[in-house]
């Protein structure tokens, strides 16, 4: 007998709304018996019918709502999603490489799906989803036709699930590298290694923003495979990209390379020590962009993140030229919007520089955010000027 949820008194009005996630802690009781990860129904208190997701006892997430009417978790059902969501990309006029499904934003709880050209790389990072790898790499197959498809679940979130972390080949072939193309300009994908599922495709049209920014001397910080550095290579005299990885170094190379791009230089070191470096001889640079990783992966952390992101960016407007600009990121939806410019503000007061709001964006549209779900909605992307 399937799984029946029922929550507690007026649990149900963030669900209703269009919130995936039922707490464990919100529920009153759970009737029937079936497995793990599962398809189970939620009621309200008084036995109105929610939803339906994927129930895990091992989560604090009990249960993943992705149905809302009468319909089942068949291969006809994630066809349709899968054709929904691509057409959504395709009317936006992404092609070549977009986030093919992001989550809860496309009714699909704990799936990640990007396209990069001829390929595809997934994430499943909740039970349910997991169980059925197999089924939805059929369909993904039908809906894109891809040449492979590669798994990158090896993240931290799985464990929450009681799963391992994994990666490997699920269908056809996947080359170490593949080449992509974005905002005119060719990149080299580590599907295998990179960060995340080998790029970070959230920050396509920012990256591209930055040509209006880029003139003279660039300091692109945190660069990873050189997305940034590269759009401003475009424009700029010069751009020095500096991260921690030499592996990600040599990828902003051979990605120069790949462009015939002449004016970009690296330095291995960390960016904190870099720029106090800076500071002490007196170097400063038209622009500097800022694209760190997140600093908090939960609220536990966000005292120490504001403080990382406070130091990082003191420094940075203390290394700006007057006129010059800062373009700085934030990726972790704990630290807030608000929250965030408070960051900012203190930075700018403490850096003793008079700093304006110039331009302000969030991740990509094929990173769409639901209004009901905050989590969804994570990246902050500011763009200062320094007077």
């Amino acid at each position: 007998m399937a799984y029946s949820v029922y929550l507690k008194k007026n649990e149900e009005k963030r669900i209703v709304a269009g919130h995936s996630w039922v707490y464990a802690n919100e529920v009153a009781k759970i009737e029937g018996k079936d497995k793990n990860g599962a398809l189970a129904t939620v009621f309200s208190h008084d036995g109105r019918f929610i939803g339906k997701g994927y129930i895990n006892h091992a989560s604090k997430i009990l249960v993943r709502i992705f149905i809302r009417d009468g319909s089942n978790d068949d291969e006809q059902f994630y066809e349709n999603s899968f054709v929904t969501a691509k057409a959504y990309r395709e009317k936006l006029g992404y092609n070549n490489c977009y986030r093919a499904v992001f989550a809860e934003a496309d009714n699909l709880p704990a799936l990640i799906v990007d396209k990069y050209s001829d390929y595809l790389a997934v994430q499943f990072l909740s039970l349910g989803i997991d169980l059925r790898k197999d089924m939805i790499c059929k369909i993904l197959v039908k809906v894109f036709s891809p040449k492979g498809i590669y798994e990158r679940s090896d993240v931290a979130v799985r464990k929450k699930e009681g799963l391992a972390e994994v990666k490997g080949i699920l269908y056809g072939e996947v080359p170490d590298y593949c080449e992509i193309e974005e905002n005119g300009l060719k990149m080299l994908v580590d599907l295998k290694n990179g960060q995340k599922t080998g790029y970070f495709l959230d920050q396509k049209e920012n990256r591209f923003a930055v040509r209006k920014y880029c003139k003279g001397e660039v300091l692109d910080c945190f660069c990873n495979s050189g997305g940034f550095s590269l759009n401003a290579s475009t424009v700029a005299d010069s751009v020095l990209s500096c991260d921690i990885s030499e592996l990600a170094l040599k990828n902003v190379r051979d990605n120069a390379a790949l462009n015939g791009i002449t004016n970009i230089t690296t330095l291995c070191g960390d960016v904190f020590e870099v720029l106090r470096n800076f500071r002490k001889e007196k170097r400063q640079f038209d622009t500097i962009i800022l694209d760190p990783p997140a600093f908090c992966k939960s609220a536990n952390e966000v005292k120490d993140a504001y403080r990382g992101y406070k130091d990082v960016n003191i420094n940075a407007m203390k290394s700006v030229k007057s006129g010059g600009f800062l373009i700085t990121c934030s990726c972790s939806h704990y630290m807030t919007t608000s929250l965030f410019e408070k960051m900012l503000i203190e930075a700018a007061r403490e850096s003793g520089r008079t700093v304006r709001y110039v331009e302000i964006k969030t991740q990509a549209p094929d990173h769409p955010a639901l209004l009901s779900a905050e989590e969804t909605q994570y990246l902050k992307f500011f763009v200062l000027q320094i007077i």
